[in-house]
């Protein structure tokens, strides 16, 4: 018997209501349920933005997130896509922009660990950014991050710099987090194994936004430098993009069973 289930719930949170419409399709065999999947829809609307009526029309657009987030099971990992919309992150030197090189990569470390079972929510599923605003693009993403508490948030990035022979993946966590540090390492050492030439260690930052913002350990993956014309190159291919989410799926499975 094939089955349709409906959900939803209400999460107030600072200056917004977010309604997560929660979705359940299978098949029902006997007492057994198979081919289960679940989606999210979550809405996101400005109740009180106040002073800045431009905001309120900057957040008053819907986004969509995709999990697998299960009914009652703690989300454990939630992957961050960094930009998108009209913020297209770094520019390659070969003309590709970032926001859909963080995506692409994501999405293949979503499917990964799905299918090693491990729980996973996306800040974003396609090319859309959370907000107009760069300000509230990245409270939404924190915000997010905050309400599921997963035990890792990963933020995919791309790098550049105005010496186009600098390269190399390299991973940075918050200054004061010792959980944060910990994962970093292991995520750096698993990229590492993606490229032999890459010297790179994992960095210490207390200035940027979402480290700071975010209350579980939180990193962002510079996967490699769009300035450099050889690793643009490999980035904008899937095989190279599969390699590096195998990397990144390995340095979160490293620090899962560290902690466990």
């Amino acid at each position: 018997m094939f089955f349709l289930k409906l959900n939803y719930k209400e999460i107030k949170t600072k200056g917004k209501t977010v309604l997560v419409i929660v979705c359940l399709m299978g098949v029902a065999i006997g007492s057994q349920i198979i081919g289960t999947k679940f989606y999210e829809h979550v809405i996101s609307k400005v109740d009180d933005m106040q002073n800045n009526s431009q905001n309120a029309e900057d957040m008053g657009s819907e986004t969509s997130v995709e999990s697998t987030q299960i009914e009652n099971k703690k989300v454990q990992i939630v992957l961050d896509s960094g930009h998108g919309g009209s913020d297209p992150g770094k520019i390659g030197i070969n003309g590709v922009q970032e926001k859909d090189i963080n995506l692409m990569i994501a999405k293949k470390v979503e499917s990964k660990l799905q299918e090693k079972q491990i729980v996973v929510m996306m800040t974003r599923t396609d090319e859309r950014g959370l907000a107009d605003s760069k300000v509230e693009d990245m409270k939404t993403r924190v915000d997010i991050i905050n309400e599921n508490k997963p035990v890792l948030a990963v933020s995919i990035h791309q790098n550049s710099y105005e010496q186009e022979e600098i390269c190399g993946a390299q991973v940075f966590y918050y200054t004061h987090s010792t959980e944060g540090k910990s994962a970093a390492e292991y995520m750096q050492n698993s990229l590492l194994s993606v490229d032999a030439d890459n010297k790179r260690q994992a960095k210490a930052n207390d200035t940027y936004y979402m480290l700071k913002r975010t209350e579980v350990p939180l990193i962002i993956v510079e996967c490699g430098f769009l300035s450099n014309r050889e690793e643009a190159e490999k980035l904008s291919t899937d095989e190279y993009q599969e390699k590096v989410a195998d990397a990144i799926c390995n340095g979160i499975e490293t620090y899962l069973k560290d902690i466990s």
